[in-house]
C-alpha cells in the first residue's frame, strides 16, 4: 500500500459537496465550449478557407501535449502551503480568463491564432490537477461520481456556451453588429465566459479546499530530485510502467479523437452548408447559421449533461469501458445523421447521439483510469492521458488538410462521415478493455 493510499483521512462527501469541488470544471469547460463554438466562425470572419482549419486549431493539442505532462509530475511533487493542485488552478485560471477577455479583440487571423494558445495553455495548466484532485480528495468508492459529476458540468457549461449568441440575440442584441470583424453577441459571450471561469475556479478552491499531506507523503515529495531533467525522468518512468488497461485505451483515443476534432471543426461548416446553403461569411445567412448551430451544440451538451448522471447505476452493472463503447457506437450515428441534414429538425436529433457519447467521454474512461494508476503517480498518469488525447488532435492538424481535397472532396459533410467510421473504431477498441472490479468505484454519494 502507497503513502498516499494509506492516508486515511479523506472523509466521504456528500454529492453537493462533491458538485462543489467540481464547480471550477463549469467555467473551465465554458471555455472549451466558446472554443468549439465559435472558433471555426473567428477564423472564418478574419478570413480563413476551410482546408486551413484543422491546422488553425492546432493550440489545442500542442499545449495539451507539452503542459499537461509536465503539470501533471509537478502538482505530483508540490506540497507548499498553498496545496497540491491549488497554484495550477489559480495559475490556469487567470491565463484562461486573459485569453478569453482578448481573443474577441482579434483584427487579424494570426491574432487569433496566438491568443488560442495563452487560451489552452491557461486551460491545461488547470485541467490535469482537476483530474487528479478527484483521486486526492476523494475515497475510491466515490471517485466515479466525482468524474461523471465533472462530465455533467461539462455538459451543462458547453450547452451555455452554445446558447450564449441565441440568447444574447434573443434579449435584444443585434444579429449583425460587430466590433471590428467580429460580431458582438461573440465578444460579450467571451467577457461573460472569462468572468465565469476565474469565479468558479476560485469559489470551488475556498469552499473545497485540498486535504493535508500525510507526513509520509511530504517526505516523499521532499525527498524527490529537484532539477529539471527528474520531470521528464518520471514521465519516461510512468511511461515504462505504464497500467495495461491504460495502454489499451491509446488505440481507442486515437480514433476517438481524431474524429472529435473533426466533429469541432467541420460540424457548423456542415450544418451552414447543407441546412443553410450559406458558405459566405458576410452573408445574412451565414450569422443565422452560427447562432442555429449554437443550438445544436447546445441541445448536444445538454443532453450530456443529462446523460452524464443516469450513466453510473448501467457502468456499475456492465462496467465503463462497455457503457463507452456503446455510448461512442450511438455519438457515430448522430455524426452521420448530421452530415446528411437539409433541414433544421433533424440537426437536433443527432444532437441526441452526439450528446450520449460527449457525455461519456468525458467521464467513463477517467473511471477505468483512475482505478488502474497507483495513486502517487495520479498527477503524471492523468497528463499522460491527456497525451492520448493530444496526440490524435495534432496527428488531425498535420493529416486533415491534406485528405480534405484530394479524399473527402473538400465537403464538411463527408468529413462528418469520416469522424463516424473513426468513432465506431474507438468503440470496437473499448471492448479490449477490462475493468477493474465493475462497481466498487461508483458507489453512490
Amino acid at each position: 500500500m502507497t503513502p498516499a493510499e494509506s492516508h486515511s483521512s479523506k472523509p466521504r462527501l456528500s454529492l453537493p459537496r462533491i458538485l462543489e469541488m467540481n464547480l471550477g470544471f463549469l467555467g473551465l469547460q465554458f471555455s472549451f465550449g466558446l472554443q468549439q463554438a465559435n472558433m471555426t466562425p473567428i477564423y472564418k470572419y478574419l478570413g480563413a478557407q476551410d482546408g486551413q482549419l484543422s491546422w488553425l486549431d492546432i493550440a489545442g493539442p500542442l499545449t495539451g501535449l507539452l503542459v499537461q505532462p509536465v503539470i501533471g509530475v509537478l502538482s505530483d511533487r508540490t506540497g507548499g502551503r498553498w496545496g497540491r493542485r491549488t497554484p495550477y488552478f489559480l495559475a490556469g485560471a487567470v491565463m484562461c480568463a486573459l485569453g478569453l477577455f482578448l481573443m474577441p479583440l482579434s483584427n487579424a487571423l494570426i491574432m487569433a491564432f496566438s491568443l488560442l494558445f495563452l487560451l489552452d495553455v491557461g486551460n491545461n495548466v488547470t485541467m490535469e490537477p482537476y483530474r487528479a484532485y478527484v483521486n486526492d480528495r476523494l475515497a475510491p468508492a466515490q471517485r466515479g461520481i466525482g468524474f461523471l459529476s465533472q462530465s455533467g458540468f461539462t455538459g451543462l457549461s458547453q450547452t451555455l456556451a452554445y446558447l450564449m449568441p441565441s440568447i444574447l440575440v434573443g434579449l435584444g442584441m443585434h444579429i449583425d453588429a460587430k466590433v471590428g470583424h467580429i460580431p458582438l453577441f461573440v465578444l460579450v459571450s467571451f467577457w461573460f465566459g472569462a468572468l465565469l471561469s476565474f469565479s468558479t475556479i476560485v469559489w470551488s478552491v475556498m469552499r473545497v479546499p485540498e486535504l493535508p499531506l500525510a507526513p509520509e507523503e511530504k517526505a516523499r515529495i521532499a525527498a524527490l530530485p529537484r532539477n529539471p531533467l527528474a520531470v521528464f525522468s518520471e514521465i519516461w518512468e510512468a511511461v515504462k510502467d505504464m497500467p495495461g488497461p491504460m495502454r489499451t485505451m491509446a488505440g481507442m483515443s486515437l480514433f476517438q479523437w481524431y474524429a472529435m476534432k473533426i466533429y469541432w471543426n467541420y460540424g457548423f461548416p456542415t450544418v451552414a452548408n447543407g441546412v443553410f446553403q450559406a458558405s459566405d461569411p458576410d452573408s445574412p445567412a451565414y450569422a443565422q447559421a452560427q447562432v442555429y448551430y449554437g443550438t445544436v451544440g447546445a441541445a448536444a451538451n445538454a443532453v450530456a449533461f443529462v446523460s452524464a448522471f443516469m450513466m453510473p447505476p448501467i457502468a456499475r452493472k456492465f462496467g465503463a469501458s462497455r457503457l463507452h463503447a456503446m455510448c461512442l457506437a450511438i455519438m457515430a450515428g448522430g455524426m452521420v445523421l448530421l452530415s446528411t441534414a437539409h433541414d433544421t429538425t433533424a440537426p437536433y436529433i443527432a444532437a441526441i447521439g452526439i450528446g450520449i457519447g460527449w457525455g461519456s467521454i468525458m467521464g467513463n474512461p477517467y473511471i477505468v483510469l483512475s482505478d488502474a494508476i497507483p495513486p502517487e503517480r495520479t498527477g503524471v498518469y492523468m497528463g499522460l492521458f491527456n497525451v492520448m488525447i493530444c496526440a490524435p488532435m495534432l496527428l488531425n492538424s498535420f493529416t486533415m488538410p491534406l485528405i480534405f481535397g484530394p479524399v473527402l472532396g473538400s465537403s464538411a459533410g463527408r468529413a462528418m462521415d469520416f469522424a463516424a467510421l473513426l468513432m465506431l473504431c474507438a468503440a470496437a477498441t473499448m471492448f479490449l478493455v477490462k475493468d477493474r472490479g465493475k462497481g466498487e468505484r461508483l458507489a453512490p454519494a
